[in-house]
């Protein structure tokens, strides 16, 4: 492939033109018209993202593998002449057929590989376990056992299906995207490691159907074997599905509907990880995806981690990898080969869905990470025994510990972890998918649709001039290289806004009248439109994940300075975005003990993916309030005599004030003599920044909180299912009768509120033959301490 040699940001990815042939809109050229001055580019310089981590591999962190900081990107759709052997004016027209014939293609044949699945001990332990046990040279028996997953099993890679196959996914992936763009510097990495004979399992997060695709189209295309792919998807066309599994594609059986449905079946996992071994002792890639809401997914790893405990595969490398799409695409291929085609007919003739980035972290080692013992796994405790002492009992000292979520593995995923389901091994298990879907989002790009999206829903929800919007990109842009992460657009301001802008314009509200020269923005206050702005907009949270989580506890602390009558001029919350007027005089100051408390209580509720599981949650509270350290929101300060200083270790639970020249006072109750103290930061200018930090936090927690109020409505117990389905009707007639928080009301929210509630022993679990049914806990059938949760939980809220 051609390499194009770029370092910078603001030529390596062109937008392209919005609309070829259609008139431009009055805002458009309004737009146009006022951004012709700004600078001509953004960013200075390009993050190296994608590192393992220092913690927990450190030897594979040192294997730089060859990275070169200057190869750039390139632009995967983008297939000319020069990419063949060959040249002239016919090979210009099928320049793309020629490319994809001359690519490499790792044959894998299937041989006697069911065989080889069906003598596994592993399989032939489960038969038995089912009273299906057959004597020992009946194999042809087995098979027949197991007639239903012999498809599966039978899974290759046909070269001339993938080259076919290969040729149409450009081809109709032109037509979705303008472009996918690749770091080519993480592919020499991927090439190194190939060479050296590692076996590369790829982990991604799942978003949209087209990552499936999306992975093995880039490494087909740059000559890299091609893994087979774990899709959970159920096609009942059976042509399709044939097809498919002829090019490395891993369906759900045909019994199965959901991949819930597969991992119930007592063959499945057996079956599977006899499949996975002897894919990885083939020395075949995987690629495998993991749902960031519930950790569907994270099954085929620890089948992977159980192989290497077991000393049946030496080891793997794992890559994970960052997609990032200017808009997700929606994607409903479950059902039959009529509803794909519908499917595809929407895709072709519907109007490009922006730009792809696509980054491979660098590969790190499986075995090192399990057997080092860096990946912590201390200190795992349940939820409810990290928050209740506090939410009921208005403990003061926290419990440290890390939030146990056994939940992310199936109870069934092991034989001998249904006996003990706390086992070190499982913990270790549950660890490393954690780690990897925090790992798979921090490598993503942050796209010009997810940044423009944020300031709107965050900062600007009540509309913003088109100036004043760009100069929030540029400003935010840089805060995003700040922090190390890497941004998916480049170009001058002007290009970059309106390209946004012209992408976003179905979820956006955009006037612009003859007497104002600068047109008025806004979201749309719908819920398909505040949802999609909130989908686009996650990977800024996750990015400003420390100073959310911080600026969430000053707030807490803030309001609760006003409720207690110290200073009359402390503002309490900021209603609506509402700004302050003049300067606010702060007559305390905040108690670093006090605000890494808050910090640390707040943390345990965050969704998953969002706190990296190899660092303690005290150190990443602590993380958090030095973050508004560095961000300009706090102040460090000392203590002045004339300074009312919070006690926070009085014994009686409720906050007390003294002054330092009290000759009464003692420090006898302080468990620390010299306490950091903060002050916040040019009062008058700083809570703009504070509340926009605040923001991204509060659609996750007013799902909580509206999902707590919403026990109330409710007669349980309820089928799992059944509940979810009437959690989210709650939250979304909430948001309905307000008129506004939309946000709080998505189907992903109420599974996260409902599984936080499950862990906090709010509600209670009962595994009956129909299914798993959930029950409101009888500790928290009295309305008082659903009050006191939900008091706790509003008191991070900015409203």
């Amino acid at each position: 492939m051609v390499q194009e040699n770029n370092d910078g940001i603001n030529t390596d990815v062109p937008h392209p033109p919005i609309q070829q042939n259609r008139p431009a809109l009055s805002w458009e050229l309004k737009i146009k018209k006022k951004l012709k001055t700004v600078p001509p580019c953004l960013g200075k310089f390009r993050p190296i993202v994608g590192q393992c981590c220092h913690q927990c591999t450190p030897e594979s962190l040192r294997k730089k593998l060859g990275q070169n900081s200057s190869l750039g990107f390139h632009n995967l759709l983008s297939v000319n002449e020069t990419h063949t052997r060959y040249r002239g004016w016919l090979v210009r027209r099928v320049c793309c057929a020629l490319f994809v014939s001359g690519c490499k293609v790792y044959a894998s044949p299937v041989s006697n590989r069911p065989e080889r699945v069906c003598q596994s001990n592993r399989v032939k332990e489960a038969l038995t376990a089912e009273h299906r046990a057959l004597e020992e040279g009946e194999s042809r028996g087995q098979i027949n056992r197991l007639s239903r997953f012999l498809p599966l099993i039978s899974t290759c890679i046909c070269p001339g299906l993938l080259r076919f196959v290969g040729w149409v996914m450009l081809k109709m992936f032109a037509s979705v995207f303008d472009s996918i763009q690749v770091n080519l510097n993480h592919l020499s990495a991927l090439h190194r490691a190939s060479q050296e004979g590692s076996v590369l399992v790829y982990v991604y997060v799942r978003q949209s159907t087209m990552d499936c695709a999306l992975i093995p189209l880039v490494l087909f295309c740059h000559n890299l074997r091609v893994p087979y792919t774990v899709c959970p998807l159920q096609i009942n066309n059976s042509s399709l599905r044939s097809i498919l599994q002829k090019v490395g594609v891993i369906l759900l059986p045909p019994s199965a509907v959901t991949e819930q449905d597969a991992e119930m079946d007592s063959l499945h996992s057996p079956v599977m990880t006899s499949l996975v071994r002897e894919l990885l002792h083939e020395g075949q890639a995987i690629s495998v995806g993991v749902s960031a809401e519930s950790g569907r997914g994270g099954l085929w790893l620890a089948w992977i981690r159980q192989l290497i405990k077991e000393e049946c595969i030496p080891d793997v490398s794992l890559v994970p990898v960052g997609i990032s799409y200017d808009c997700v695409p929606k994607t409903n291929t479950q059902g039959g080969l009529s509803s794909v085609l519908q499917w595809l007919w929407s895709l072709l003739w519907g109007r490009p869905g922006g730009s792809v980035r696509i980054h491979f972290a660098q590969p790190f080692s499986l075995k090192e990470m399990c057997e080092s013992g860096r990946c912590r796994v201390d200190e795992w405790l349940p939820l409810q025994d990290l928050l209740l002492p506090v939410i009921l009992y208005n403990r003061i000292d926290s419990v440290f510990g890390q939030r146990q979520m056994l939940w992310l593995l199936p109870s069934s995923h092991d034989a001998s972890e249904l006996k003990q389901p706390t086992l070190p091994e499982r913990d270790l298990s549950i660890a490393i998918i954690l780690h990897l879907i925090f790992s798979a989002t921090s490598c993503m790009a942050v796209m010009s649709t997810s940044l423009v999206s944020s300031l709107l829903l965050y900062k600007h929800r009540k509309g913003v001039s088109a100036s004043l919007l760009c100069h929030d990109v540029a400003w935010l842009t840089e805060e995003l290289l700040f922090r190390n992460k890497d941004v998916g657009f480049g170009g001058s301001l002007a290009e970059v806004v309106h390209y946004t802008l012209s992408l976003l314009a179905p979820h956006l509200i955009i006037a612009a009248v003859p007497s104002r020269r600068d047109p008025l923005i806004a979201p749309h206050p719908s819920l398909a439109a505040t949802l999609h702005l909130t989908l686009q907009a996650q990977i800024v949270t996750h990015t400003f994940i420390l100073e959310a989580v911080g600026a969430c506890a000053v707030s807490a602390m803030l309001c609760e300075v006003a409720g207690s009558g110290v200073s009359s001029r402390v503002r309490s919350g900021g209603v609506d975005g509402e700004e302050v007027k003049s300067d606010m005089e702060f007559n305390v100051v905040l108690c670093q003990s006090e605000l890494t408390e808050r910090a640390l209580q707040l943390c345990h509720l965050l969704p998953l993916g969002f706190m990296p599981p190899c660092q303690s949650s005290h150190s990443f509270a602590l993380d958090a309030v030095d973050s508004l350290v560095r961000c300009g929101i706090l102040i460090m300060e000392e203590i002045l005599k004339d300074v009312p200083i919070c006690d926070f270790w009085k014994k009686g639970g409720a906050l007390t004030w003294t002054t330092s020249d009290d000759p009464y006072h003692s420090d006898s109750d302080c468990e620390e003599q010299d306490l950091r103290s903060y002050k916040i930061s040019r009062p008058s200018h700083c809570p703009e920044m504070l509340f926009f930090l605040c923001s991204m936090l509060a659609g996750h927690l007013r799902a909580l909180c509206w999902a707590t109020t919403g026990l109330d409505h409710l007669d349980t117990p309820l089928p799992e299912a059944e509940f979810v389905a009437r959690i989210h009707s709650h939250l979304c007639d909430t948001a309905n009768k307000k008129k506004r928080h939309y946000e709080s009301c998505s189907e992903e929210a109420a599974h996260t509120a409902v599984r936080t509630l499950i862990d906090l022993g709010v509600l209670l679990e009962e595994r009956q033959k129909e299914g798993v049914f959930l029950g409101v806990s009888p500790l928290f059938q009295l309305s008082e301490n659903r009050l006191k949760l939900h008091r706790f939980i509003s008191q991070y809220l900015y409203n």
